[in-house]
């Protein structure tokens, strides 16, 4: 089944799904193991992996469609991507939409913010008109070849010129042709209550981004207020970043890992994320290898 199908027909089956985000191949790889049937790759963790720098606009769109090919790759499975503004204006986004589609990807959200754009929980975000961003829906819904492929517009006037002003937004946004809704940074309980009974005919993302301005609510307060999906974007390269912290800080002071073992994945179970018992096969059929 194509990944846009599939990721089309998770959301009919289920009310409420969990997305984690990744930031490479690895990382997809080892999140579809634990079982969830649908990946993000976050645009703060691609770029902090690739460049070491914050999510302050620093990735160009063929670094970003070259790291979502490398994870499409690697677990077959329905991927939404981060496609920051579109990267431009609704010509550029035209080509976006083309790019994505090309890396098999299931899906992208596109925001209202201008070039250069930043991470949606920090300070001195601006937006273009509502109007602009309108036109760039408009033209990723006339580029699209495959109908299911999922796009979902993202607001961050919230943080900029308010509540009232997110939600009109967010309504002119689904009106132009996006699929879904995703108001980024609600301030507090109240605010997503609000997003979820103000639009509550149209399919929602939420953003559970920890110490962000959004307070993180369980899943199942979420599922109940009707939101489509839930997104923890940072928390995998978050958890990788504390554990290689600790491990540089023991391996400097203490010159080796004997009492870190217990804290990685073990050889075999390396192998195990990366299959390497899939390639010992294919080199018996052949390369004749034993």
């Amino acid at each position: 089944m194509k990944p846009t199908k599939s990721l089309r027909k998770i959301l009919a089956e289920e009310k409420t799904i969990l997305v984690p985000g990744a930031y490479d191949a690895l990382s997809a790889k080892i999140l579809k193991q634990a079982g969830f049937r649908v990946v993000y790759m976050t645009g703060s963790g691609v770029t902090a992996s690739l460049t070491g720098m914050p999510d302050v606009g620093i990735l160009t769109m063929t670094e970003m469609v070259n790291q979502a090919r490398n994870i499409v790759t690697a677990i077959d499975m329905p991927l939404i991507c981060d496609a920051d503004n579109g990267y431009g204006n609704p010509i550029n986004v035209i080509r976006t939409v083309k790019e994505y589609e090309r890396a098999g990807v299931a899906g992208i959200h596109i925001e209202d913010q201008v070039a250069p754009k930043k991470c949606g929980h920090f300070e001195g975000k601006q937006v273009i008109p509502a109007e602009e961003m309108v036109k760039k829906i408009e033209a990723a819904v006339y580029t699209r070849e495959d109908e299911e492929f999922l796009l979902i517009a993202r607001t961050d006037a919230r943080s900029v010129k308010g509540l009232d002003e997110a939600l009109k937004r967010a309504r002119l946004y689904a009106e132009a042709g996006a699929d879904m809704i995703f108001v980024e940074a609600p301030q507090s309980v109240d605010e997503l209550k609000t997003i979820s009974d103000k639009l509550s005919d149209i399919s929602l993302l939420v953003n559970m981004v920890e110490g962000g301005k959004t307070p993180v609510l369980p899943f199942e307060d979420l599922k109940e207020m009707g939101f489509t999906i839930v997104l923890y974007p940072t928390s995998s390269i978050r958890a990788v970043a504390r554990t290689l912290q600790e491990l540089a800080v023991h391996l400097c002071r203490h010159q080796d890992t004997k009492k870190f073992e217990t804290r990685l994945v073990t050889f075999e179970g390396r192998n195990k994320i990366t299959n390497l018992a899939h390639i010992k096969e294919l080199e018996k059929k052949f390369a004749n290898f034993q």
